[in-house]
């Protein structure tokens, strides 16, 4: 695609390299023990990935939107679940502090999130309150030179293993305007990590609660402004929804590729089974997909690169890929038959792993309402 620079060709290049030799051959036991790969990610920091979005003198890589797509794509088609937490470490967490930051803040804790020193995460959503963030129930109260964080956050990536997250919580009355970010360590008194979550898939990216009980965190935390956390929040929305599509996109080409190895190799009454047009219909249909998503997911990353305005087709991007991904990986099961049904191939963890692009960072049902709504108002 026209959008793709040489850095970013080089960027693919050497992600595609790194995720084939520390992702992929470990996925499937990451996946089988719920846990996160440590060793990679350690290793990501040299890679000059865990601040793709932040300038050099922090120790980022200085891209854009288009090379934290590849990233995450590059990496989804060879483990989903670490391409996960990557994105919650460095679109959710770092790129945040980043754009919403204070100097002292970005100077105290990008270096060591860049460098892998650190994990981090973020934390909005509650056990009660999912897409409508704004009846959030976890409160922050300022006492002197500290606020008190009380409540329970839920569906947390990193939960487990991060070190510092960005967290949301009520300031104000109730509605949009009332809450805040704020910029909390593992490490403060009253904080705790709650129960783990067992999931269908993203097995390999730990899943917990987070316990604020009157969590200490001093006032040069706040994240940005006062009672400004929605606004904050909703500006970095758009790039944390095209990069998940990235890895919706991997996702859809580990299928491709699986299909089309498989049906190379398997052979029934004496001929490769991809000689038969079912099979052929099924990879076709998916690499047909993939091709499109691709080209709808990168064109509006590169949009967002240039500060264009993207909204609506940003949610028909993370939309249309989450979707193509799911059925990528049900064909993919179908093509390999029995053996897509059991977990000596990657075919049912691919499915497993594309259902929650249908839910995260915005469910598909609210993808369509946005693009309704973007629709209307830009009608009326």
């Amino acid at each position: 695609m026209s959008c793709f620079t040489e850095e970013h060709d080089l960027l693919r290049e050497t992600c595609r390299s790194f995720a084939e030799k520390e992702l992929k051959p470990f996925a499937q036991k990451h996946d089988e023990d719920e846990s996160f790969n440590h060793n990679a990610f350690k290793k990501m920091g040299p890679l000059g990935v865990l601040g793709i979005t932040i300038p050099e003198s922090f120790g980022g890589g200085g891209s854009d939107a288009v090379g934290a797509t590849i990233v995450m794509e590059e990496f989804g088609r060879c483990c989903a679940s670490s391409a996960l937490s990557y994105l919650a470490h460095s679109i959710l967490c770092v790129n945040n502090i980043y754009v919403n930051g204070s100097e002292e803040q970005k100077r105290i804790y990008l270096p060591k999130l860049c460098s892998g020193e650190s994990v981090g995460g973020m934390a909005m959503t509650e056990p009660a309150h999912g897409s409508d963030m704004i009846f959030m129930e976890t409160r922050a109260e300022k006492r002197g030179d500290r606020y008190f964080l009380t409540g329970t956050k839920t569906f947390i990536t990193n939960g487990a293993q991060g070190d510092l997250f960005v967290v949301y919580a009520r300031t104000g009355d109730a509605g949009a305007k009332g809450i805040s970010a704020f910029i909390v360590e593992k490490g403060f008194k009253g904080f705790s990590v709650g129960k783990k979550l067992e999931k269908l898939g993203m097995r390999g990216s730990p899943t917990t609660e987070l316990v604020f009980n009157g969590c200490e965190v001093p006032a040069g935390n706040l994240l940005g402004k006062l009672n400004n956390g929605t606004a904050q929040m909703m500006k970095t929305l758009d790039i944390e929804r095209t990069t998940i599509a990235g890895i919706s996109l991997g996702i859809a080409r580990a299928a491709v590729e699986t299909m089309l190895w498989y049906g190379e190799e398997r052979r029934q009454f004496e001929r490769p089974i991809l000689d038969f047009q079912f099979v052929q219909k099924l990879l076709a249909d998916a690499e047909m997909e993939y091709q499109a998503a691709s080209s709808l997911v990168y064109n509006v990353a590169d949009r967002l690169s240039k500060g264009e305005r993207v909204t609506k087709d940003v949610a028909a991007a993370k939309l249309f890929a989450a979707e193509s991904a799911t059925r990528a990986g049900n064909s993919a099961i179908q093509v390999l038959g029995g053996y897509g049904y059991t977990r000596e191939y990657p075919a049912e963890r691919l499915l497993r792993d594309a259902k929650l692009m249908e839910i995260g960072a915005g469910t598909n049902e609210i993808m369509r309402h946005i693009i309704v709504r973007e629709l209307r108002k830009n009608a009326s």
